[in-house]
């Protein structure tokens, strides 16, 4: 079975070839301006869009926790927008981090890589401003994805590491 590849550099520009989904875990209420957003919104506006545009109409639609909307925004580049976090502060309730959610969305990830023949591409997803721990995340990952034959890259960006 494959592993997780760990590399220093950007989630936003992979440097593989092929089909190639970077994602991602958003909150549930809407916000979109702080922490790797603002990288991916730096190089694409329609993540963006999208994601506010899901949250707006979500009466009408599946956005919540769990729930995930795919964004192409180059013809082998996909941003997967994954709803992973309650809220954006630390609270009564402990941190924004839900990991059944991201659970959920990354086996809706697994799915679409599936169908799209694509490697994946995240920073320690719900491991910053989310306040997730990666000793939760990283066997979800290996559990949905790398079990499945998709290659997942993680990234980690700037000097040290976590």
């Amino acid at each position: 079975m494959s592993e997780i590849t760990y590399i220093r550099g950007d989630a936003t520009v992979p440097s593989v070839k092929g089909v190639k989904v970077i994602a991602h875990v958003c909150n549930d209420i809407g916000g979109w301006g702080k922490g790797f957003v603002l990288a991916i919104s730096r190089r694409w506006p329609e993540p963006e869009k999208s994601y506010r545009a899901w949250h707006r109409e979500r009466a009408s639609n599946d956005f919540g926790l769990g729930a995930v909307h795919f964004v192409q925004v180059e013809p082998y580049v996909w941003v997967a927008n994954m709803v992973g976090q309650r809220g954006i502060r630390t609270g009564s309730k402990g941190v924004p981090v839900r990991y059944e959610a991201i659970d959920a969305a990354l086996e809706r990830l697994a799915e679409k890589a599936a169908d799209l023949g694509a490697s994946v591409h995240m920073p320690r997803i719900g491991c910053g401003l989310a306040g997730g721990k990666w000793s939760r995340v990283e066997p979800l990952i290996a559990d949905r994805l790398v079990r499945r034959g998709i290659a997942v890259t993680v990234y980690d960006h700037g000097e040290g590491g976590s």
